[in-house]
Parts: C-alpha cells; structure tokens; sequence
C-alpha cells in the first residue's frame, strides 16, 4: 500500500501545544502557515526577541527548559486571531493576540503560570505574517514515519506519543527509519514538491509528556543507546506549492532523481543497528 500522510499539524506559538489539520496550504520557501509564528520571548536578552526576525531558540521560552508548558491546550482560532489557553479542559486565559491587550492578558497568565521558573521577564512576541519562529533559520517542514517511532518503542519499552516531536508531517506505511535515505532527494506530498535537507537532532524538550508536562522519559539517550545518534525525523524545504490533506499520497524520487516521483522505496536499515 502507498505511504500516505497520516497527521497534519502545525505549532502556532512555540513550545505550546500542536493544532491538527485536515489540509493546508503550502508556499516555496514557507513552512504551514501560522506554524511558529508566535512566541514567548525573554526580554532582558542582550538582544532581545521581537518576533520581527528569526532569532536562536535561546532567546524563547521552551518545553526544554519550562515543561509545565506541556500541561496547557493552546487553540488558535485563525480568523479572530484569538488565542486560549486551557488547563485540565479549563480555560485559563484567552487574548485576541492581533491586539497590544490580547497580548497583555496572555503575558500575564504565563508570568504567573511560569513564576517560580522564569530568570526575568517575558513578552508575547510574533505576528501571522511574520517569520516561522522555529529552531532553524530557514523555513522548513519537519517529516516523521509513524514506524520509526513505533521503532524507538521498541527500544524504549515505553508507549512514545509522536507529539513529543512536534513534527509538522506524519506519515503512515513508510518503513522504520527510511527518512534519513531521502536526504537530497525530493518528496511529494499531495500536490507540492519538498527537498528533504537533513536530520532533526532531538533535545530534552522530547522527554516531556504532551498534556501532562511531565518529564518522564529519556528519549535523547535512548536514541543514542539504541541507534547510535539522536535523530529523529527530516527537515525539507517547500520547493514547488501545493496542497497537503491528511489521507494524501506521500512519494519520493531517489537523490539526484529530477526526472521524476516514484514510491517510497524499501525498508532502511535502522540506523546505528539496535
């Protein structure tokens, strides 16, 4: 059977939650729109984040350091550009975050929320039509095949929810660990084109459980005991847009391969031989 794209997301303020999609929309050059846009920032940096420019993840509060940001349900609603936070299914804090106010109420929850952990003051930066706000300069989609983590559990002993990795694609009947031969080569998902540019090396953000913010896994160090590196997933670049819809076919050319889109190719071996 074709590999096909079998989750959506996109992240609309880094280190909260993931929100699914049913399709969306892709640009050369961009990642999913909205994915990333928005912040929050320490603003006592010697070069303090604005959200008008890409900057280095130190810059931005993140699940590496701050967890508890795993336990909130951020939903955005796109058109009112209203975002709500919730807590154990409560609403805890809503803003309209167009707005120097909506900001405000946001700002507020999270420095309360956030008291005893944070060295200074923050701020909510980013704007939608802004930069992608992710840990890598160039704008990216980040892909991971659903059977290499069921290939991390393997190793784990654990259930491992694909969220911890926040990754933008998942795909479904790829075989374990085959991402890492598509480096070079060109992916088709539904009608767009992507390079694939290279691995995701994966940090301490991954131990944290989505939805509890619970630290309760090892993940980096499982995956060098167990594979020998601490990869998981690929970056690739929007080159050619198009439309992604859950359900669509995801196909693969071979590196070097611009003739063409053929099928994802056979089973990889797993990296670094558990």
């Amino acid at each position: 059977m074709p590999a096909t794209v079998a989750r959506l997301y996109r992240y609309p303020v880094k280190g909260l939650s993931a929100q699914p999609l049913e399709t969306v929309e892709l640009s050369p050059g961009r990642g999913i729109p909205l994915d990333r846009a928005f912040a929050i920032a320490y603003a006592t940096m010697a070069n303090p984040a604005d959200g008008s420019t890409w900057m280095p993840k130190k810059n931005f509060v993140t699940l590496v350091r701050h967890e508890r940001l795993a336990a909130l349900d951020a939903r955005f609603d796109e058109p009112t550009q209203v975002l709500s936070l919730h807590r154990a299914g409560k609403r805890v804090a809503r803003g309209a975050i167009g707005t120097p106010v909506g900001r405000a109420m946001i700002e507020e929850f999270l420095r309360a929320y956030l008291k005893h952990e944070l060295a200074g003051p923050t701020r909510f930066v980013g704007s939608a039509g802004g930069p992608m706000l992710s840990d890598h300069a160039e704008p990216a989609i980040s892909v991971i095949g659903l059977a290499t983590i069921a290939d991390i559990e393997r190793v784990t002993g654990r259930p491992v929810d694909p969220l911890r990795f926040r990754a933008n694609v998942y795909l479904q009947g790829t075989p374990p660990w085959a991402e890492f031969g598509w480096i070079g080569g060109t992916l088709r998902l539904g009608s767009a084109r992507l390079r694939v540019v290279e691995r995701i090396a994966r940090c301490a953000a991954t131990n944290v459980e989505p939805g509890t913010g619970m630290r309760d896994l090892s993940l980096p160090q499982d995956l060098q005991r167990g594979f020998g590196h601490a990869d998981c997933g690929v970056l690739a670049v929007v080159t050619e847009a198009g439309t992604i819809a859950v359900g669509d076919e995801a196909r693969v050319a071979a590196v070097g391969d611009e003739t063409g889109v053929a099928a994802v190719g056979d089973e990889a071996e797993p990296p670094g031989g558990a």
